[in-house]
């Protein structure tokens, strides 16, 4: 019998009989996020994991919560938005896309070009600086 078989014998299961547990370490290594990450979204309340003693576990909801999670901090938001847009949708059967409005979209485009001008100019004034540094060195 293998590590997952066993697991789940062992544990009750949190909705139906054949639902699938993650691991803490199995969902970190499934969405390539790290331990620490996972505990801080379950203390900010945007993860929910069934706790048996120290371990956590990870139902299919709570791994689409983090689907939608890594998709809204993908598009920019903050977690406080994303905990509102998480509890705005809160019978959603499957992690695809927010339900978001035209304010809130447009909103958001023009946080990420702002942050996009403030890079591009970052990155002109660093490539100036390494062309005066490589220049001084010739």
């Amino acid at each position: 019998m293998n590590a997952s078989a066993q697991r789940q014998q062992t544990l009750p299961q949190p909705k139906a009989a054949t639902a699938e547990l993650f691991t803490i370490g199995e969902l970190s290594r499934i969405y390539g996020v790290t331990l620490r990450a996972l505990r801080f979204y379950e203390q900010r309340g945007l993860l929910a994991p069934v706790r048996r003693g120290a371990a956590r576990f990870y139902d299919s909801t709570q791994k689409d919560r983090l689907q939608m999670i890594l998709k809204g901090k993908h598009l920019g938001f903050t977690l406080t938005e994303i905990s509102d847009l998480l509890d705005a949708e809160p019978g959603r059967p499957k992690a695809d896309e927010f339900a978001l409005d035209e304010k809130m979209v447009i909103s958001q485009l023009r946080h990420l070009e702002e942050r996009r001008a403030d890079l591009e100019q970052a990155i002109c004034e660093l490539r100036a600086t390494h062309q005066r540094l490589t220049g001084a060195a010739s």
